[in-house]
């Protein structure tokens, strides 16, 4: 007979709790759309001012579309050698970017499974490449760079960018390495493969998303990067896009359509590599929150 009374105040108490999680949260969609408005507008500015002339930039309202929209900023671009500085940049990343993903990997993977003093001693190694800023090493990098040859040439950025990239990229994929079960390796180890092996078929695949995740970090800082193509190249012929887009921007300051639609070709590849790599890149991000 008692046990009667206690399922029916079992029921509100389930009902109460369905309510709840059904709710709508008002308030965080308003802050959403507020966030993506603030976001979008920008980016809607830029793009449809790089489809004007300079008279219909003056003259027009600010956020009025183009009609019809002019490509002639972008012709303005291509025809300035811009096309030269993309080309060193889509090199500088990608030469950046790969070695920093494979020799993150192997590293993370020897830290991880193994043991010993000299692997503890590398990790340590690595996390202190966490607390150097690049700004304090600039002079001994310029120095190095100037002994072995590679001044004013894209190897010069490429170096320095493997370098700064490996200590984070070994700590990301560290976490995401101690997260995989212990048994798979047992598994596998019974099946006669090698740490060699396990770490090509094994580790690799589940680790992607935390590759694509250090791939699209990476490049996004390489491609962006400023004080080494700055310090390290002089020629225009080793510009890369950051480079490329000050100088276009001091020869066409007034030319504020052209200076956009600069900024629009810079910014293309990171998007389009985003869009490829999204949901690996979302599933690196969120990995070990359930946890």
């Amino acid at each position: 007979m008692s046990a009667t009374p206690t399922m029916k105040r079992a029921v509100p108490a389930a009902r109460t709790t369905s309510r709840g999680v059904g709710a709508k949260n008002w308030v965080g969609g308003a802050f959403g759309w507020l966030w993506f408005l603030a976001v979008s507008l920008p980016i809607y500015y830029v793009v449809i001012t790089s489809l004007k002339d300079q008279g219909a930039y003056f003259t027009s309202n600010p956020l009025s579309l183009p009609i019809p929209p002019n490509f002639t900023p972008y012709q303005e671009v291509l025809d300035n050698n811009i096309a030269t500085y993309f080309f060193n940049s889509v090199w500088v990343t990608v030469g950046s970017v790969v070695p920093i993903v494979l020799f993150s990997f192997m590293a993370s993977y020897a830290i991880v499974r193994g043991s010993g003093r000299f692997l503890r001693f590398t990790n340590g190694l690595f996390l202190m490449g966490l607390a150097i800023p690049i700004q304090a090493t600039i002079i001994p990098i310029y120095l190095m760079i100037t002994k072995m040859g590679l001044y004013d040439t894209l190897w010069a950025v490429i170096l320095p960018s493997i370098a700064f990239g490996i200590p984070l990229s070994v700590l990301i994929m560290s976490n995401f390495l101690r997260d995989i079960p212990n048994e798979l390796f047992e598994s596998m180890r019974l099946d006669g493969l090698s740490n060699w092996q396990m770490m090509w078929r094994l580790a690799l695949p589940l680790t992607m998303p935390a590759m694509v995740t250090v791939a699209i970090y990476n490049g996004l800082n390489v491609w962006n990067g400023f004080l080494f193509p700055l310090i390290l190249t002089q020629s225009p012929d080793t510009r890369v896009m950051p480079l490329g887009l000050w100088a276009f921007q001091g020869e066409y300051q007034v030319n504020i359509p052209a200076v956009l639609a600069a900024v629009v070709l810079s910014t293309m590849p990171i998007l389009l590599l985003y869009i490829v790599g999204r949901r690996q890149l979302l599933s690196g991000l969120t990995a070990g929150i359930g946890k």
